[in-house]
């Protein structure tokens, strides 16, 4: 991991869009902190795509589309995608509700009949984390979760790392994808993962193919479950706070910024604007 300086302002000049994490990358202490919100609000007013990439729930995530600057957010791992219904009427050429209020657009990468199969089969898989490791709880947002379980690790209980990795086993060996974050276990099933989210949504929301633009975008996260995202994003950045998974990580982002978590991500916003407003030779 190279320091954010040596980020290269050709480099940084060129992106045109930016994924984030939430949790610890985006928050602190739980909660958006001004200077990350303010980093949103700026990059967004510059005419860059924002988008937002979670393991949270989509229960857990619907206030946080309405209200953030982003223009969307991908919540459960790739698996469902939330746009406020002003920025979709924006698309289409349509005029906001008259009365102020927005939705918001939800999409899904299952089908129904899918997404209630594999519900019934989670809650079976979580049962038995529960049953069989000592101290496993289910996380706290898990009324919001659709599409994935989540076992809490570290934001309301610790769990050693033994623990943690006899319940990731435990889920893979149901036949489960198993990922952790910084502060959840997270298991479904299915073949979405953040990876296939960012270039799902890219493609609903944009029309476009992220493989093909990946060197205009970058990525911001903070654990092992931004390891896709660190490998396939040549302008990957980990805050500060990604230290503390060092060692798990088979892929390391390519850069790290001085300050942890919101203000890590201000960082990020700040260098990538900064870019922006030099005129190429």
């Amino acid at each position: 991991m190279q320091a954010l300086t040596h980020w290269s302002l050709e480099a940084r000049r060129g992106i045109t869009g930016v994924f984030t994490d939430i949790d610890d990358t985006l928050t602190t202490d739980g909660a958006i902190t001004p200077d990350a919100l303010a980093a949103l609000v700026a990059l967004k007013t510059a005419g860059l795509n924002v988008i937002a990439i979670t393991g949270r729930p989509v229960g857990w995530s619907e206030a946080f589309a309405l209200s953030w600057p982003v223009d969307a957010i991908v919540a459960e791992n790739g698996a469902v995608a939330l746009q406020p219904a002003l920025q979709l009427k924006h698309q289409k050429g349509l005029q906001p509700s008259r009365d102020g209020r927005e939705q918001l657009s939800k999409r899904y990468q299952q089908d129904d009949a899918t997404r209630l199969a594999n519900y019934a089969r989670m809650q079976q898989v979580a049962q038995r984390v529960t049953r069989e490791v000592p101290g496993a709880v289910l996380a706290q947002d898990s009324p919001g979760r659709e599409t994935d379980i989540a076992i809490d690790h570290s934001e309301f209980v610790h769990l050693p790392p033994s623990a943690i990795a006899e319940a990731v086993q435990i889920m893979q060996s149901e036949g489960m994808n198993a990922t952790v974050s910084s502060i959840h276990i997270n298991g479904w099933f299915g073949a979405h993962n953040k990876l296939e989210g960012a270039r799902w949504i890219v493609q609903e929301l944009l029309g476009r193919d992220l493989d093909t633009e990946m060197a205009r975008w970058a990525y911001v996260g903070d654990s092992t479950n931004d390891q896709l995202m660190f490998e396939a994003f040549p302008h990957s950045v980990g805050v500060a706070n990604v230290r503390r998974f060092e060692a798990q990580l088979t892929h390391q982002p390519r850069y790290i910024t001085e300050g942890e978590r919101g203000a890590g991500f201000a960082e990020v916003a700040a260098a990538i604007l900064a870019a922006q407003l030099v005129t190429a030779p």
